[in-house]
C-alpha cells in the first residue's frame, strides 16, 4: 500500500469496534508467532523479525500479556502448528497481490482467498507470479507535529534510511530490515513521534489504474485484510 493508505489502515485499527479489535489482536498475536518460527527463536534481541513484529503489535494497542503468550506459544515444546503461507494473486486492472497468512489449516485458508480473489474482480495466481515485483523493506511512519520534518527526514538519512518521502500525515521513511529498530529508535530519540514500524513487501512499480479500478482494488485489498487468517496484505495498485 502507499503511505496514505497506511496511515488510513492505522487510523482505521485504532478506530475500531471491540469485535473488530479482538480480531486484529488475533492476527497481531499470529503475525508474532510466525515471526519467531521463521526469524529463529522467541528472543527479539536476536530475532530482527520478531522485534519488528512486536513492536508492530504494540503500536497497534497488543497488551504485552498477550504479546508473552503468543511468543510462548509459538516457541514452546507444544508450539501450535500454525505456520506462514504467502499468495500471490492479481487484482483489477491486472494489478498484483501479495497475501500473507498464518493458518493451521492451508486447505480452509486457501479456498477463502482464491473465493475473495474471484469475488472482488482478481484472480490467485501461481508461486513466482508476482513476488518478483516486490521487496522486503523496513517501513516507519512518522506523524507531522511540531518538530520540523526536513530536520527529521536528515535525521533519517544519516541513521541509514535508504528512502524518505514526505505526505500530508507526515513521514514515510524507507530502511534495509536490519536497520529498522537502529533507525526508528534513532529517530525517537531526537524527537519524532514514530506510530509505526513494520518489515513490509513494497512494491517495485506501482500499477496504473483507473478510478473504477482503484475502487475495485480497494474492495478486495479490505476483503482480504478481514479475512481471519491474513496478516498482511502488499499490492502494487497506489491505492
Amino acid at each position: 500500500m502507499s503511505g496514505h493508505s497506511k496511515w488510513a489502515q492505522i487510523k482505521h485499527a485504532k478506530a475500531a469496534t471491540d469485535s473488530k479489535r479482538g480480531l486484529l489482536f488475533s492476527k497481531l498475536s499470529k503475525k508474532i508467532g510466525v515471526s519467531v518460527k521463521e526469524g529463529g527463536g522467541g528472543n527479539p534481541e536476536t530475532n530482527y523479525k520478531l522485534k519488528s513484529a512486536i513492536e508492530y503489535a504494540k503500536s497497534h494497542g497488543l497488551p504485552n500479556d498477550n504479546i508473552e503468550r503468543a511468543i510462548k506459544s509459538a516457541a514452546g515444546a507444544g508450539a501450535s502448528a500454525i505456520a506462514e503461507v504467502v499468495y500471490e494473486g492479481y487484482g483489477p486492472g491486472g494489478c498484483a497481490f501479495l497475501v500473507e497468512a498464518a493458518t493451521d489449516n492451508p486447505n480452509r485458508t486457501t479456498s477463502a482467498i482464491k473465493h475473495i480473489f474471484s469475488k472482488n474482480d482478481g484472480s490467485l495466481g501461481g508461486i513466482g507470479s508476482v513476488a518478483w515485483q516486490f521487496e522486503t523493506r523496513g517501513q516507519i511512519l512518522v506523524e507531522r507535529a511540531e518538530k520540523d520534518l526536513s530536520e527529521l527526514e536528515l535525521t533519517a538519512i544519516d541513521l541509514g534510511a535508504e528512502d524518505v518521502k514526505e505526505s500530508p500525515e507526515g513521514l514515510e521513511i524507507f530502511t534495509l530490515p536490519l536497520d529498522l529498530q537502529k533507525i526508528k529508535e534513532g529517530l525517537t530519540a531526537s524527537g519524532a513521534k514514530v506510530v509505526s514500524s513494520d518489515i513490509i513487501k513494497a512494491s517495485r512499480q506501482k500499477a496504473i489504474l483507473d478510478e473504477t479500478q482503484k475502487a475495485a482494488a480497494s474492495r478486495l485489498y479490505d476483503a482480504l485484510s478481514e479475512d481471519e487468517d491474513v496478516i498482511a496484505v502488499h499490492t502494487n495498485a497506489d491505492l
